[in-house]
């Protein structure tokens, strides 16, 4: 399935029913008089938020919804029927925006939230309801009301726990799909991740979910690379796992570009919580790790893990430290899971 985190479509909702003109005329009854029936109410167009997508592939092929009309009044008082509703189903993590693309209508953010984008157009009034004593036979009754159409943007922002954020190629895939059950692509040369993966780590009983966000570099927040497309991603993430590679020959300067990028695109994203590893520690000696770690630790002031996803070494510490931040109500897990395993014995991710 391919991802697609933008669309434009076209709503409109249901014209409300014309009102009936009618009259009652049947034999031994003394009395006529209008009987018309209102018309029905056209029907809404309703967007709900499902936990089952993680895409917007589905608005490429289909960009226009049009709810039916109600039904137009009948004699004998008869009030026509209302139009169906329709609803457009989004992930959860998607914001409603006006045509100018910039306009926030509403932010899709709970499992089963639902929004009236367009509300149906009243029904017209038949012409019995406008029979009194001056006009005792009225002729004549109301059109319905037209239903509300309008253009508006769909936009996702994935909804994660954690945020793998770093320069391509410093092995967030990597350390993705050793954690979880991700697959995400995998390979040797810069930008291999084009859209946002997520996956699901278990730590203390509880889910993580990862996101893992294509790389970044110098100028992202003003389009350079894959730009500020996936910057949004990591606006709803609690906390930050930003890998640098181990291998980079200057690690504080990675660290750093990464960090001045979020600050100019977010401010408020470079006050999110964040732990900092080194990655792909399988690739140096023990001792060359050790000084690296140092140097990054007094760049930054802050503790630095050194990782290795191929060889399983200090994810689970790594996982724990994230855990403190995460804050949203997460599902107990029944049993155990495997991660509280030695890190030393062979690990496979659940």
């Amino acid at each position: 399935m391919k991802f697609l985190d933008q669309a434009k479509i076209f709503v409109k909702s249901g014209d409300g029913g014309a009102g009936c003109v009618s009259f009652r005329r049947e034999k031994y009854i003394e009395f006529g008089g209008p009987n018309g029936g209102d018309g029905g109410k056209g029907g809404n167009v309703i967007i709900e938020a499902v936990e089952n997508l993680n895409t917007l592939i589905d608005f490429r092929y289909q960009q226009h919804f049009k709810a039916p009309r109600g039904q137009h009044g009948m004699g004998s008082d008869k009030a026509g029927k209302k139009g169906d509703d329709i609803i457009i189903k989004v992930p959860v993590g998607t914001e409603i925006l006006a045509e100018d693309g910039e306009t926030l209508i509403v932010d899709m953010v709970t499992p089963g939230q639902t929004f009236v984008i367009a509300k149906g157009g009243d029904g017209g009034r038949g012409n019995a309801q406008f029979k009194n004593s001056v006009n005792q036979a009225p002729r004549y009754a109301e059109p319905g009301w037209p239903g509300q159409e309008m253009w508006i943007w769909l936009r996702l922002k994935v909804i994660a726990d954690v945020g793998l954020i770093g320069m391509p190629n410093a092995g967030k895939s990597t350390f993705l799909s050793a954690v979880t059950k991700a697959r995400p692509k995998i390979a040797d040369y810069p930008f291999t991740t084009l859209h946002p993966n997520l996956g699901v780590a278990w730590v203390d009983n509880y889910e993580m979910v990862i996101a893992d966000i294509p790389g970044l570099i110098e100028g992202a927040h003003e389009g350079v690379g894959l730009g500020d497309r996936f910057l949004k991603h990591v606006e709803r993430c609690a906390a930050f796992l930003h890998l640098v590679d181990i291998t980079s020959e200057d690690v504080v300067g990675a660290y750093k570009a990464i960090r001045r990028e979020l600050e100019l695109y977010n401010v408020k994203l470079s006050e999110k919580p964040e732990v900092v590893a080194l990655s792909k520690a399988d690739a140096l000696p023990e001792d060359e790790t050790a000084k690296k770690v140092k140097q990054l630790e007094k760049a930054i002031g802050k503790k630095v893990y050194a990782i290795s996803s191929v060889a399983k070494k200090g994810l689970f510490d790594c996982l724990l430290d994230l855990n403190k931040y995460i804050t949203r109500d997460r599902l107990k897990k029944d049993a155990v899971p495997e991660m509280t395993v030695d890190e030393n014995q062979p690990w496979s991710p659940l």
